[in-house]
């Protein structure tokens, strides 16, 4: 894996690049994690408090629906089993962050009792630069 970390894969119709990317302590946290509960997937909120943090579940324990935007596909897996994880946002969030681009890293602390990484001590957090349009 690059030093730079993950890209997800593009999962929005008519574009063509990556709209989110997980740091390299990220995808290592991950990869634990998948091996603890099993398949895993993202949702970021539009909500206050922990709301704001991207919360990971087990796949399938968060259901979306129509309100929500897949905005990438991530595979974990370093060249052996598959190991998809979607990264699903509420569409009102992503109005809001639609021209920028996210990177999903790993601090020490306690996030969400939600979000599967709460225990480990450490939280997920998002990290948004301007995206720069082709002109």
């Amino acid at each position: 894996m690059p030093a730079e970390g993950l890209a997800a894969a593009v999962t929005l119709p008519g574009e063509d690049f990556s709209r989110v990317a997980l740091t390299p302590a990220a995808v290592d946290l991950l990869r634990m994690l998948w091996d603890k509960h099993g398949p895993l997937m993202f949702h970021q909120s539009g909500g206050c408090c922990d709301g704001s943090s991207p919360m990971c579940y087990p796949a399938g324990d968060f259901i979306t629906g129509d309100a929500d935007v897949l905005l990438g596909l991530f595979d974990l897996s370093d060249g052996l089993q598959p190991l998809p994880l979607e990264f699903w946002m509420s569409r009102e969030q992503f109005n809001y962050w639609s021209h920028t681009h996210l990177t999903i890293d790993v601090v020490p602390g306690r996030g969400s009792g939600f979000s599967v990484e709460a225990p480990e001590g450490k939280r997920f957090l998002i990290r948004s630069t301007l995206m720069e349009w082709p002109s």
